[in-house]
């Protein structure tokens, strides 16, 4: 089978690797459509990754497919079921890695419910509860979505995010863009965006009620003036130092800030000072697989809308997945769409 590899930092091919082999408790699954994510995936490419990598590593963590293969234990999945989150697991090839392993043609999804209800302990299955299966008439490009948007629903409603809450968002990314989606669906009050010029538009229509451009000259004062209230909650989703502290000054008493994007994960430091009153620093991350049900909901209801975000007329193939990777550098799309399969 091909898979998309990073030989080494600023390298990205396309190339032949063994099919991965299912085990007991696996579901072997035709990957069907990937979707990039410029947090993870172009800083693994571009060897800035936040935690260590080992090249050549297989990418990618947005993946669907259909399963094709049953192991021998498993029993809640089925052939034909599609499935979120499957990818490579254990590579046969020496040296080779995984980081995640999803922009494959063939990958694997765990069936964590028996792995759990035959008393294997939590570490072997507690992270394949991201493997949740899909319904059979949502359309598996536009699933890739559902990835992101379960981490990022996850995170906003156990924040706090809730009806009437003012929200400032940084960054116009797909996590960025997301939050705005999300803070829309949960009835926040106020939900400003600051971000790249481009995709403001973008925000208003997922429900920014209003936007900043990030070059803004003393954005914070700029804000400030039609939100004299504050925020209740800041969420950088890009996580570059110094960014956040720039916002501090705009929390009310008593909000929440969060750092969820990766930027200088683990080089930033803020200024407890700035805000001139009592915050909380949110750290309690997100349990994607608990969100899966809402998000589902959600699309169904016609409040996430995948073609927001990427262009359905532009879907990549595998081979060309580089090409996909230049057309996000270049800001020329939010997200993009990798097709396993010719």
């Amino acid at each position: 089978m091909k898979a998309a590899i990073v030989e080494k930092p600023g390298t990205l091919v396309v190339r032949d690797v063994s099919e991965p082999f299912p085990g007991d408790y696996d579901a072997l699954c035709e990957v069907l459509y990937g979707s990039t994510c410029t947090g993870t995936d172009l800083h693994i490419i571009e060897g800035a990754f936040a935690s260590p990598v080992k090249y050549p590593t297989i990418l990618g963590h947005e993946s669907v497919g259909r399963v094709v293969k049953l192991g021998s234990k498993v029993r809640n999945y089925k052939i034909g079921d599609v499935v979120v989150r499957v990818g490579v697991l254990s590579p046969a090839e020496p040296g080779l890695s995984v980081t995640w392993g999803g922009f494959a043609e063939m990958g694997i999804a765990k069936d964590h419910w028996a792995m759990k209800e035959d008393g294997l302990p939590p570490e072997k299955w507690s992270f394949f509860r991201l493997n949740q299966t899909l319904p059979a008439d949502l359309d598996p490009a536009d699933a890739t979505l559902v990835i992101t948007w379960r981490e990022n629903f996850s995170y906003i409603t156990r924040m706090g995010v809730r009806s009437g809450a003012r929200v400032l968002i940084i960054g116009s990314g797909g996590n960025g863009l997301s939050y705005v989606n999300h803070a829309a669906n949960l009835q926040a009050k106020a939900i400003v965006l600051v971000g790249s010029p481009a995709r403001l538009d973008l925000a208003r229509k997922l429900g920014s009620t209003a936007c900043f451009p990030y070059d803004a000259p003393d954005i914070a004062a700029l804000i400030r003036k039609s939100h004299p209230d504050g925020f209740d909650f800041i969420i950088d989703a890009v996580g570059k130092r110094g960014l956040l502290d720039k916002a501090l000054p705009l929390l009310a008493r008593g909000g929440t800030v969060g750092i969820y994007g990766v930027d200088d994960y683990g080089r930033i430091t803020i200024n407890p000072l700035l805000p001139g009153k009592t915050f909380t620093f949110y750290n309690g991350g997100y349990d994607a697989a608990d969100a899966h049900d809402p998000v589902v909901r959600f699309i169904r209801e016609g409040k996430l809308v995948a073609k927001n975000y990427y262009d359905a007329d532009r879907i990549f193939p595998l081979e060309q997945i580089a090409a996909a990777f230049d057309a996000l550098r270049k800001r020329e799309m939010v997200k993009a769409v990798i097709r396993m399969r010719a």
